[in-house]
């Protein structure tokens, strides 16, 4: 197995059948092609990630068009979010874009969790727009390799988790989705039809 290193802190492994050619002057095609797919993937990571960032926003932006002021303080369980509240931690998500890409993380002993104050659907929509622009020109000028430093979050000694800014780019996402589904969830308990997310809902079939 070859070993090649093209920045540091970075091995790439090549199968055995990739060799160095008998001069031992080049490598073979096969070298000089893995060589250059893995490039590829390197320096790709942010593009792959805004164009997710923008499709989820699409379908994030329709559910929470479909969210009515009057129904802010209904939740549909004493243990669940309000409708007021679930929105609008949605509209606040791909601001974790930005605290992943500018921090090396979140101490909630430093940083005591505080919300956003929306008080109908207008503002919820132009915070989440906001949100939506704040992470989406952060992630745009963020540097490659940055997306693979160490991102903490935990509340004082005690640590939620550890993971690369890249991972947790991606768990803002998975957050979103998440939450989003409640929030399809709490619009159907409420009779208000909802959008597809990935595909036509039973609303926009007509069912």
């Amino acid at each position: 197995m070859l070993s090649f290193s093209p920045r540091k802190g970075q091995i790439l492994s090549f199968p055995p059948d990739i060799r160095l050619s008998p001069t031992g002057c080049f490598f073979e095609l096969s070298m000089l092609l893995f060589l250059i797919s893995q490039k590829t993937i390197i320096m790709s990571m942010i593009e792959p990630l805004l164009k997710e960032l923008e499709q989820e926003a699409q379908t994030t932006r329709k559910m929470l068009e479909r969210v009515p002021t009057v129904y802010f303080d209904w939740q549909p369980h004493q243990k669940s979010m309000n409708v007021q509240r679930l929105a609008t931690h949605i509209a606040e998500l791909p601001g974790w874009i930005t605290m992943a890409v500018t921090t090396d993380g979140l101490d909630f002993a430093n940083n005591p969790y505080k919300q956003e104050t929306v008080s109908n659907t207008a503002e919820l929509l132009e915070y989440f727009e906001r949100s939506l622009e704040d992470g989406r020109s952060h992630l745009r000028n963020a540097c490659e390799e940055a997306l693979e430093e160490t991102w903490t979050l935990r509340n004082g000694e005690e640590v939620y988790q550890v993971a690369t800014k890249g991972e947790i780019i991606r768990l803002a996402y998975c957050q979103i989705v998440h939450h989003r589904a409640q929030l399809g969830v709490f619009l159907r308990l409420l009779d208000i039809p909802i959008p597809g997310s990935y595909g036509p809902s039973a609303d926009d079939m007509g069912f």
